[in-house]
């Protein structure tokens, strides 16, 4: 598949303070890429050289085949950009901001079209001719994407979209998301919520001090580190023994006549479990999954937490 953005040796620093150390990245089209890591990662500053909105210390970096430092109207032409913070303006009504956009797009007699069609997909149609002044942070957040959208950009960076959102309206926001994707539209999400990248994303990068730490599939980066079981419960001890008999490495909890095995999740080790207990003519009760999850991703390859919030402790903070 052919890469959309493609980073090598990518560097930026602000006095003494590195914020990008060498970034490699090379992102195919089609589906969302997620670069995940707490605050003060470098993920806004990545975002913001990728936009041609900052220039890199070192290396290089292309968009849509364009050098962002030697062709910036090219890149600026190919993509849209929806920041961390709202960027419509509070003087104008929805629909004012998004004739503004148009026009800035130079669509012309299509820009009316346009417009509308956004409002009504956005479920802004209403709230149209409203001030911004009544508009909630969701529908805020929402007319910033619209205007994003307004030319269609093959390419979209979503900078913590759902920072500050309440859990209903980020849903909505995941939704209108996965819609981007269905019609084809590349999304580079940035985002310090783990369930949000695990939810989205195709692919991940984990980004902490300004360095890669790991990249690959949700299911690629659980599986890197130790953890992962399956576990068989049972309804009678005398099937909790046999089965225990069969599998050296389990952990047994006799309380709950249930079974914990190593494993990393894959259709081969299921099988084999379930190969040996039909060995031993034995019958679970269930069979459960157990993955290590995006945070026991990150403090095994980063040596700490990663101090990235999920939606509901946000919320409740």
């Amino acid at each position: 598949m052919t890469s959309v953005i493609q980073t090598e040796g990518l560097r930026k620093s602000f006095g003494q303070q590195v914020v990008l150390d060498g970034i490699d990245l090379d992102i195919a089209g089609g589906g969302v890429f997620a670069l995940l890591g707490p605050n003060g990662a470098g993920k806004t500053t990545f975002v913001q050289i990728l936009s041609t909105l900052m220039r890199p210390d070192a290396g290089t970096a292309r968009v849509e085949g364009h050098d962002v430092v030697r062709e910036p109207a090219a890149v600026r032409a190919a993509i849209g950009v929806t920041g961390q913070f709202s960027a419509v303006d509070d003087l104008l009504t929805g629909e004012e901001n998004l004739r503004l956009m148009a026009d800035l797009r130079h669509l012309g007699r299509a820009g009316k079209a346009r417009v509308a069609a956004l409002l009504e997909r956005f479920d802004l149609s209403e709230a149209a001719r409203k001030p911004l002044a009544q508009f909630s942070g969701g529908m805020r957040r929402r007319l910033d994407l619209a205007m994003t959208l307004v030319s269609r950009p093959r390419l979209v960076f979503l900078d913590e979209p759902t920072t500050g959102l309440d859990p209903r309206s980020r849903v909505g926001m995941w939704e209108i998301v996965r819609e981007l994707v269905t019609e084809g539209t590349t999304v580079l999400l940035t985002t310090q919520y783990l369930e949000e990248a695990d939810e989205l994303a195709d692919r991940i990068a984990v980004l902490d001090r300004g360095t890669i730490v790991a990249d690959g599939s949700p299911t690629e980066l659980k599986r890197l580190v130790p953890g992962g079981r399956i576990r068989l419960e049972f309804e009678h001890l005398r099937e909790l023994d046999a089965a225990s008999a069969a599998f050296a490495d389990a952990q047994r909890d006799d309380a709950a006549l249930a079974l914990d095995i190593p494993s990393d999740g894959g259709f081969g080790s299921i099988r084999t479990v379930v190969d040996r207990l039909d060995g031993q003519g034995v019958e679970a009760r269930t069979l459960s999954i157990h993955t290590p999850d995006l945070d026991d991703v990150f403090f095994a390859l980063t040596g700490h937490e990663a101090s990235i919030p999920t939606a509901t402790e946000e919320v409740a903070s």
